[in-house]
């Protein structure tokens, strides 16, 4: 008797645990979302049919609906509730992920101390460090309070008892990638850990009316670890930012439920611990008595918050066939179509031939098309070794025809610029309101731009040995 063919419910199927792709057969890697790894055999679910059920609560107009449960609660740093859009509503949760090192920990050290007080305790879960390396750390940034409460668990079912034994208005935990469920097979971080985690402190976080703040990982590509479902069940992500080498933290929103996603908070972190900047301009200035050849100065937007930074460039005899082009906080390709455009657009020969440094000041990156005209007369500058103008700023994005178009903000960026007591500015045409008393020249294209400099020296260029 031949043997009986295997009905489709005894089949085995198989589904992509990172977009729930399914197939019949195993694959190395899901052709839907190009994941590798994430293909795994899954029983055929039974077609059934859900009967209703009793509501939890009834349907109410959405004019009726009580609003004030979801009013912000500040969380004491002023540059961080700026991007929250207010500060951490009741039952939100916050993802903030950044690289080793950038001070992750240090800031929500310091949220939980300040956010803490008579009527609202913060609890605060460390799975990286123990209690006293913790208590070290707040010792020295000054984050004591009789409010916040530490402990150092890896184990999720621990972290639950904790939240029902202090009964906290903020939860830190620091980090999800750390904390696992012995309920789940795998390591902690995987892919079904950080879902067990993650799934059940938004539970908790929505029963109880309480704040989340998690810490996450990031790649080695700066992506959030773990799988994407975790960014798309959290309500609020938050990308933290800087080059260990400097000063200055930006705290970026990615996501946001209760605000808008184009803010951003400036922080100086320095041995005290980390503060909030609500003016950070100084830091990308060089403030001098002389104006020097290859400086010139412009307004970015980070977010919508203007920010002065200052453009460098060097350009120096090459010693080598192929002259060097180097770039530290600038993009290297926008760098180099400057360089086309100065050499074919405003006639500023032997570029090609000698070695070209350009940089920022403060460790600021650049990477909007608005900082083009700074750059190129700052590359301009430095090859007809001729200073621009002292107080002078230039906004606007450079074609490759040469023309300068305008960018978004220009009245931002000007009243930014004005309040620093700057005095002349370049931009676009066409750029609306401009501060009262201050000199705005409006350029068409770089023949206009080059202008600025001295008339004879503007042309020349720089001599071959």
């Amino acid at each position: 008797m031949a043997a009986r063919t295997k009905s489709a419910k005894d089949r085995p199927s198989y589904r992509c645990t990172e977009c729930g792709w399914t197939t019949a057969k195993w694959l190395g890697r899901c052709p839907e979302c190009q994941a590798w790894g994430t293909v795994e055999e899954y029983g055929a679910p039974a077609v059934r049919t859900t009967a209703a059920g009793r509501v939890s609560t009834a349907a109410l107009p959405i004019g009726q609906v009580d609003g004030r449960q979801a009013t912000a609660r500040t969380t004491g740093v002023d540059e961080l509730d700026r991007v929250l859009g207010g500060g951490l509503v009741p039952g939100a949760v916050v993802l903030l992920a950044g690289e080793p090192g950038v001070g992750k920990s240090t800031l929500l050290l310091d949220v939980a101390a300040k956010a803490a007080s008579d009527d609202h305790r913060t609890l605060y879960i460390t799975g990286e460090e123990s209690a006293s390396q913790v208590r070290l750390r707040a010792d020295r940034i000054k984050a004591l309070n009789d409010h916040l409460y530490l402990a150092a668990e890896t184990d999720l079912s621990a972290v639950l008892g904790h939240l029902d034994a202090v009964k906290p208005s903020l939860l830190v935990l620091d980090s999800v990638q750390t904390v696992a469920s012995p309920e789940i097979d795998g390591a902690p971080g995987g892919m079904a850990q950080v879902r067990e985690v993650a799934g059940a402190l938004i539970r908790a976080s929505k029963e109880r009316g309480m704040s989340t703040l998690l810490v996450g990982h990031v790649t080695k590509d700066g992506a959030i670890a773990g799988p994407r479902l975790l960014e798309h069940l959290v309500d609020v992500v938050l990308s933290f930012e800087g080059d260990r080498h400097a000063r200055l933290r930006l705290v970026r929103g990615v996501k946001n439920r209760y605000g808008a996603t184009d803010e951003v908070g400036c922080f100086e972190l320095h041995d005290e611990g980390i503060t909030g900047l609500a003016d950070p301009s100084g830091l990308f200035l060089t403030r001098r008595d002389v104006a020097v050849p290859g400086t010139c100065l412009t307004v970015t937007l980070e977010g919508r918050r203007p920010l002065v930074a200052e453009v460098q460039a060097l350009t120096v005899d090459s010693q080598i066939p192929s002259p060097r082009r180097t770039t530290s906080g600038l993009e290297t390709s926008r760098v180099s179509m400057m360089l086309a455009v100065l050499e074919q657009r405003g006639r500023i020969t032997a570029l090609g031939k000698r070695d070209i440094y350009s940089a920022t000041v403060g460790g600021v990156k650049l990477s909007e098309p608005a900082a083009d005209l700074a750059i190129a007369l700052a590359l301009a500058s430095a090859a007809s070794d001729t200073p621009l103008p002292k107080n002078l700023v230039a906004i606007g994005e450079v074609g490759l025809a040469g023309e300068v178009r305008r960018v978004t903000g220009v009245q931002r960026r000007l009243a930014e610029a004005h309040r620093l007591g700057f005095t002349h500015a370049l931009v676009p045409t066409d750029p609306g309101k401009v501060p009262a008393g201050m000199k705005v020249t409006e350029v068409a294209d770089m023949g206009d731009a080059l202008r600025v400099l001295p008339r004879g020296r503007r042309a020349q260029a720089p001599r071959e040995e």
